[in-house]
């Protein structure tokens, strides 16, 4: 009699095992087709699997970004995108990073209709490239403009002196590395750095007023570096019409895009890499001994400007 009353309760054990594991290979085969479905409605594919409308968020300081390059290249090959928003809140950035994200959106609006949906800012670089869309919108208070290119460098030759601290030098020529901070500008420094500059603001300049259907005389008036609000910008001929989201989608739909469609975003899934001035914001908030979540603060205030080089189109507030 115990013999069997053991082997009854082993048998009980032994079902309340298999109803648990039959339990869990269910939720876990639930949880594998919400994840599958996940995948292809928002992002497994680079972006929706049905048609809809992709939005592409261009924000921060602008740089050279293969990445970005590379998801609008998926989008512009992508069959179910039917339209594009470019969602621009930037001030700007190098010059050499806004025409490379330009010279991708054109071939982007080569196949597929484009708007321009201007947030904050869209200055300097970050007005590059809401110019290569079809279509600008901005909010009524949104600051747009600030064409133009500069390059910065600093003079810490005074400091130098008090310290006791003297550069020496062989060089080649003399404007190999000029101007330099460790030395005093020459005029002839300045003039071979300007040429480089107005070389720069002729493209620019030529590119606005090639989008914007405008003379180069006119776009010439613009582009002393003044900004402008969504409602200026409007009267300027910068942007096209005031609004947001609603406004870019109504023009799509004047394209032939079904205004039904879902605006999804196209967010970056490549894990692994990060910008260089992303690391440096980390590196100066670890020095000031603040917590990591200081990291987007850092940005925000413009700590990952410091890290520019070379040509620059970028708005300082």
């Amino acid at each position: 009699m115990a013999t069997r009353a053991d082997d009854l309760i082993d048998r009980r054990r032994l079902r309340r095992k298999l109803t648990f594991w039959r339990l869990a290979a269910i939720a876990i085969v639930g949880l594998g087709l919400v994840a599958l479905a996940s995948w292809f409605h928002g992002g497994g594919l680079g972006g929706a699997a049905r048609d809809h409308i992709a939005k592409v968020k261009i924000e921060g300081t602008i740089t050279e970004d293969e990445e970005l390059v590379r998801r609008l290249e998926k989008i512009r090959k992508s069959p179910s995108v039917k339209g594009v928003i470019l969602a621009v809140d930037s001030p700007g950035g190098t010059t050499a990073g806004g025409e490379m994200i330009y010279d991708e959106v054109r071939k982007l609006a080569a196949d597929k209709p484009v708007a321009a949906q201007v947030g904050t800012l869209a200055a300097s670089a970050g007005y590059m490239i809401a110019s290569a869309a079809d279509h600008i919108v901005a909010r009524k208070s949104s600051i747009v403009g600030s064409i133009g290119v500069l390059v910065q460098f600093p003079d810490v030759t005074g400091l130098m002196d008090k310290l006791g601290v003297k550069l020496e030098e062989v060089k080649s020529s003399p404007l190999k590395a000029e101007p330099s901070p460790f030395n005093p500008t020459t005029e002839e420094e300045r003039a071979m750095v300007r040429k480089l500059i107005l070389d720069s603001y002729d493209w620019f300049v030529g590119i606005v007023a090639e989008r914007r259907s405008m003379t180069k005389p006119q776009v010439l008036a613009l582009a002393d570096g003044s900004i402008f609000t969504g409602r200026q910008a409007l009267a300027n001929r910068l942007v096209d019409a005031v609004g947001g989201q609603d406004e870019a989608v109504a023009w799509l739909a004047g394209k032939g895009v079904d205004a039904g469609l879902e605006v999804v975003e196209w967010k970056n899934t490549e894990r692994g890499g990060f910008l260089f001035p992303q690391a440096a914001a980390r590196a100066i908030s670890r020095a000031l001994g603040l917590p990591e979540s200081s990291v987007e603060l850092l940005r925000e205030l413009g700590a990952d400007r410091l890290f520019l080089d070379g040509l620059v189109s970028v708005w300082h507030p």
